[in-house]
């Protein structure tokens, strides 16, 4: 399955509960999306968030359905975690 990358700004700190979690779950599962993880910006104005997906264009749907704000979605290659003691 691609993977993207989804760079996200939020106008307040982002503070997101477990009911907004689980909302973006699964409106992403009815779209076909995967999230994978997310990083958040030290200032908590920014994500980055790491996607499974057929194509950007059901990972935009997803969010519009979510009402979550997408800035960029970036295609990557792949992903390779860096191991501890590696």
């Amino acid at each position: 399955m691609p993977l993207f990358l989804i760079e996200r700004s939020f106008a307040e700190q982002l503070e997101l509960t477990d009911e907004d979690v689980r909302l973006i779950v699964d409106v992403n599962a009815d779209e076909g999306v995967r999230w994978l993880f997310s990083f958040l910006s030290a200032d908590r104005h920014r994500s980055y968030c790491l996607y499974e997906a057929p194509s950007a264009e059901e990972i935009m749907v997803a969010a519009r359905r979510a009402n979550v704000p997408v800035d960029q979605i970036v295609p990557v290659d792949r992903f390779v975690p860096e191991v501890a003691g590696a």
